[in-house]
């Protein structure tokens, strides 16, 4: 399988296992419905597991632009696959935030709130504030990537290409899975923690696009915040470990 491909699914998987959990939880008359918190941040926890598992192999399984930023920064990713991971990382969002849509296809018309369909598909802060929203997500995707980085660190010497050692098999997707988790257990309420561009973009364009039952706009004056908070967060977090001589 090609890394482009091996992104595309990677990232697909993630969406689809990830916002069908939001969907499950919210959407009127699904099984879930009610699920609560725990229940989103594990499912998407377990999102992050397949993805990596499916990607691993085959393309360092990035899944998220701000992490092939973070690890070309570092200098362990070359800056002329950086664009073609990040449109293969959109378009399985893409195709994942369908597959969702599909899945779930009689509850839209069930559930009249426009806010609640849309929340299945993208971000949205508890209280809007776009400079707190904005650091919130800066520091959520500071913890995922710092900690990616770590992982390679304790894995590899010297440090690959690869976003996350799979060589265990499944064992190697726990690290980060775990960090996603812990991410959205301990920082999700106050946006939602997008930590990932594609992730919100993706499933926001998608939501814009599909004919979704009550639609409201897709909320594009705050979709700024999950794309350029991560990218920030990333870049922090990549000068940091570089300035600590751990790359």
């Amino acid at each position: 399988m090609s890394p482009l491909i091996a992104e595309f699914l990677g990232t697909l998987f993630l969406i689809l296992l990830g916002d069908g959990v939001v969907a499950n939880v919210l959407l009127n008359d699904s099984k879930g419905k009610g699920g609560g918190w725990i229940v989103i941040t594990t499912g998407w926890a377990i999102a992050v597991f397949v993805g990596v598992l499916i990607a691993g192999s085959y393309s360092g399984a990035h899944l998220n632009p701000a992490v092939t930023l973070g690890l070309a920064i570092v200098g362990v990713f070359p800056w002329s696959s950086v664009f073609p991971y990040i449109i293969a990382q959109m378009a399985g969002a893409l195709v994942g935030a369908f597959l969702v849509y599909l899945a779930y296809l009689p509850h839209w018309k069930g559930t009249p709130d426009s806010n609640t369909t849309r929340a299945v598909f993208c971000t949205a802060p508890a209280i809007r504030n776009s400079i707190s929203n904005l650091i919130c997500e800066i520091i959520g995707t500071f913890v995922l990537i710092f900690g990616i980085l770590e992982i390679k660190g304790a894995f590899e010497r010297p440090l690959s290409g690869a976003a996350i050692p799979i060589e265990l098999g499944a064992l190697g997707a726990i690290p980060v899975t775990l960090i996603v988790w812990g991410i959205g257990l301990s920082l999700g309420g106050p946006t939602g923690y997008a930590i990932n561009p594609a992730r919100d973009l993706g499933p926001r364009i998608a939501y814009a696009l599909l004919p979704v039952g009550r639609r409201s706009s897709a909320d594009w004056g705050y979709a700024w915040v999950p794309v350029f908070g991560p990218l920030i967060g990333a870049v922090l977090a990549a000068f940091l470990f570089h300035s600590l001589g751990r790359a």
